[in-house]
């Protein structure tokens, strides 16, 4: 038998890695009798549903041991799942179950969490595209196979709803949930460095990818505005085909090329007054008039592109677009046409912490008082 890093995961480390008290569970129901039961898996806070990945593997699971765990999803896949409610019910032998608590909820709380954040994320700027960019920021691949999964699920469920959604991630390994073969992405702000000027940087990946689309970021040396506007002068025929994009991704500590406080306020006051005439937490009033990419600097990028002729270019944002950033740039009606983000990873941890209790002993209901709801109707 080989011994391949799958079997391996599924075999020692199962017992390595689950809590000790769940291991010696097991050892005590194989030494007094095996019972059939069943768990109710579910969350504390409300969730999109994305069960998948602890659903393949208990699959996997099940057939290594040579069993079987029937699965009855409440709430499949994508759909909204309120707090405390059974997402899914697992049953099989409890000799088989008992020591694969500890991994089975790593596999579902984080993604179901991730997966309402892309959603909602989605569902504020619902004529954007968004681009998952979370892998620099995971702990390793299989969050990252995690995330890029719950973006993919969160996305699913906004294009059902008429947004544009996901369009692809930053990566090759997680291409597939997108339904890619590789990531998307051109230029770090290290190319730019590297070639000098930020129309040097484009002209070199022009050459190096010439069928590749083309994203240029604009902010490295400050002049968002000159030198976007000299990249669309150096391509023409890709600005006027609306093949061409320009990335902000301005760094906090500063505003825009032009702009200032007083400038910021005249921008959404021309483009979108209301957003500016109620009242505004301090990070939302930040996200709009702010320095870094704010609602203003949105505005002020489109309004210098189209008075130079180039109405088809296209913006592109990143920098901390999670929920509450999205929000409020739909409600200052922000032009983006791209959202490069990896905001949509839980921000408060615990909030992704799954639980599954015992429901069902040999076909009794049976649970711990206190969880009487989690019982199947």
């Amino acid at each position: 038998m080989n011994d391949t890093p799958a079997r391996r995961t599924l075999a020692g480390d199962i017992a390595a890695r689950t809590d000790a008290y769940f291991n010696r569970t097991r050892q005590v129901v194989q030494r007094f009798g095996d019972k059939r039961v069943t768990y109710a898996v579910f969350l504390r806070r409300p969730v999109i549903s994305a069960p998948r990945l602890m659903l393949e593997w208990l699959e996997a699971v099940a057939a290594e041991r040579g069993g079987k765990f029937e699965f009855d999803v409440r709430d499949p896949e994508g759909t909204w799942t309120g707090a405390g409610e059974p997402i899914v019910y697992v049953t099989g032998s409890m000799i088989d179950l008992s020591d694969l608590e500890t991994i089975m909820l790593q596999k579902i709380g984080p993604p179901c969490v991730a997966a309402h954040n892309a959603y909602q994320m989605c569902l504020a700027l619902p004529a954007a595209a968004f681009l998952a960019m979370e892998a620099r920021h995971c702990a390793g691949a299989e969050m990252q196979e995690m995330m890029a999964y719950a973006a993919a699920v969160g996305s699913a469920a906004a294009q059902r709803e008429g947004a544009r959604g996901f369009i692809g991630n930053a990566n090759d390994s997680t291409a597939h949930w997108f339904g890619e073969r590789e990531g998307r992405g051109t230029m770090p702000h290290a190319l730019i460095g590297y070639a000098g000027s930020t129309v040097r940087a484009a002209e070199m990946f022009r050459e190096a990818f010439p069928d590749q689309p083309l994203t240029v970021l604009v902010d490295y040396f400050g002049r968002e505005l000159t030198d976007g506007i000299a990249v669309c002068r150096r391509f023409p025929e890709l600005a006027a085909a609306g093949e061409l994009s320009l990335r902000l991704d301005t760094h906090g500590g500063r505003f825009v090329e032009g702009l200032d406080p007083a400038e910021s306020y005249a921008r959404l006051e021309r483009h979108a007054p209301g957003a500016i005439r109620r009242y505004r937490s301090e990070t939302e009033l930040r996200y709009l008039i702010g320095t870094g990419v704010s609602a203003a600097a949105v505005w002020h990028f489109r309004e210098a592109l189209d008075a130079a002729g180039f109405r088809k270019v296209k913006i592109v944002v990143s920098s901390g677009f999670g929920v509450e950033k999205c929000r409020v740039m739909a409600d200052a009606r922000a032009p983006i046409d791209v959202v490069g983000t990896g905001s949509f990873l839980p921000e408060v941890w615990p909030e992704t912490y799954a639980t599954a209790d015992i429901v069902e002993y040999d076909g009794k209901p049976q649970v711990k008082v206190g969880r009487e709801f989690l019982l199947r109707k």
